[in-house]
């Protein structure tokens, strides 16, 4: 045969590997995520998972004010702190507590304006538009959630992601977040999900609504740490917009280390809540503080993107209830340490590693209360219930009065940290127990 021969003859065989390989590219590409395959093959050799880059823990309505009324043909803006970033997200939009039909007009997501001081505007030529199952709108049942398709935007941690929900019809009463730590924005009326300035957002509000969670899609990312808690988790006394929260400063801990962010952290903290008995609306005006911590576990701690380990610190509304500082029926410490031992066993159970909170000094416990603390304390130190153990309370204490909180770190009300005490919060927890599993 001919070296021409041959060369007819091994061209087809060529051509058609090169086909397969162009085949391959491309159902892979069709596979992941958008975005994904341009960053794959720009960084080979990290792997790329959805984490968690923010969350919030959703309550039922008020009664009164926008979360007992909802919203009609408006917009709102909503500002969310990431704790990792990646070259994609993926929004989460609730309707736990409706009782109708969410309707949702258009949503886009952006970067935040450099310059914080122009408050609701977005970064020029960063907004996006969210896409439910390929379509611009989408409807979410009572008692539902939609997830958003995969959205190319590039983040960094400890940044601000901007999310605009336009509600065209009556939402009726609203699934939600009172105590937010955060200013948010509200237009008079109109679709202005796409505006890059924030002059038609006339309207603050430091609550989130719908929105529960931001996943993003990071390079060697490996988990999402859920904070699980009430609210000293959630954000207590820390101004708001300031970004201070103990999980923040956790996040920024991770962020920072050698190699490479592996772990980003949610905060499921809800002011006022409880391990055994819903708190409702009792005494806080529009606020709800929210289901129990057993209730809401499967949804906030357990059901959360690709989570490794949560954080669990509950338990001092209800020894509140003891010492007549909140509304309910008095426990005891063997019913309060049943409860934190089923939600150990609830994430064991679920593969995932747990890691117990001590209660930190109240002020406000009467003696009996203080005595139960002291005795769920000594549980969470010693059973051996969780994986490890998070000192808050030996972090926080006064060492010349154990029972209350070092005046260092008290934000003023003698139960809340204030922003030194919350960067001793995080810093107590240890970094190397996070992500082993």
């Amino acid at each position: 045969m001919t070296a021409s021969g041959r060369r007819q003859r091994a061209f087809p065989v060529r051509a058609l590997a090169a086909l397969v390989t162009l085949l391959l590219a491309a159902a892979l590409a069709h596979a992941l995520p958008a975005g994904a395959a341009e960053n794959t093959a720009a960084h080979p050799a990290r792997s790329q998972h959805w984490v968690g880059g923010w969350g919030t823990a959703m309550t039922p309505p008020g009664i009164s004010g926008y979360s007992a009324t909802g919203f009609a043909d408006r917009t709102l803006r909503m500002v969310e702190r990431l704790s990792a970033g990646g070259s994609s997200v993926r929004l989460r939009l609730t309707n736990a507590y409706g009782t109708s039909p969410l309707d949702l007009g258009a949503v886009t997501v952006a970067r935040r304006a450099k310059d914080a001081t122009k408050g609701a505007a977005v970064e020029p030529g960063s907004s996006r538009e969210v896409r439910f199952g390929g379509q611009r709108s989408t409807t979410v049942p009572a008692g539902a959630e939609a997830v958003s398709d995969p959205v190319p935007l590039s983040t960094k941690a400890d940044t601000d992601l901007v999310v605009s929900v336009y509600l065209p019809t009556a939402t009726g009463p609203t699934t939600w977040h009172p105590w937010a730590k955060q200013t948010n924005y509200l237009t008079k009326s109109g679709d202005h999900t796409g505006d890059v300035s924030g002059s038609a957002f006339g309207e603050k509000t430091t609550s989130w609504f719908f929105l529960d969670g931001v996943d993003v899609l990071a390079h060697r990312a490996k988990g999402t740490v859920v904070a699980f808690g009430d609210s000293i988790t959630e954000g207590g006394v820390t101004a708001d917009d300031s970004n201070r929260r103990w999980t923040d400063e956790l996040g920024r801990r991770l962020a920072a280390r050698p190699g490479g962010q592996r772990l980003s952290v949610v905060n499921k903290g809800i002011g006022g809540n409880r391990v055994l008995t819903d708190a409702g609306t009792q005494g806080q005006g529009n606020r709800n503080l929210g289901n129990s911590a057993e209730s809401r576990f499967a949804r906030d701690a357990l059901g959360q993107t690709r989570v490794s380990d949560i954080i669990v610190l509950e338990g001092t509304n209800d020894l509140g209830s003891n010492a007549g500082v909140h509304p309910g029926t008095p426990l005891t410490a063997d019913q309060l340490i049943a409860g934190l031992g089923r939600l150990a066993q609830r994430a064991h159970a679920a593969g995932l590693r747990v890691h117990g909170g001590t209660i930190t000094p109240n002020g406000k416990l009467n003696a009996r209360a203080e005595g139960m603390r002291e005795d769920v304390n000594r549980w969470i130190r010693t059973s051996g219930a969780f994986d490890t153990v998070v000192d808050f309370d030996a972090a926080l204490r006064d060492p010349a009065d154990p029972h209350r909180m070092l005046p260092a770190y008290d934000g003023g009300d003698t139960v809340h940290p204030n922003d030194a005490g919350l960067r001793v919060m995080a810093r107590t927890v240890n970094l190397s127990v996070l992500g082993r599993g």
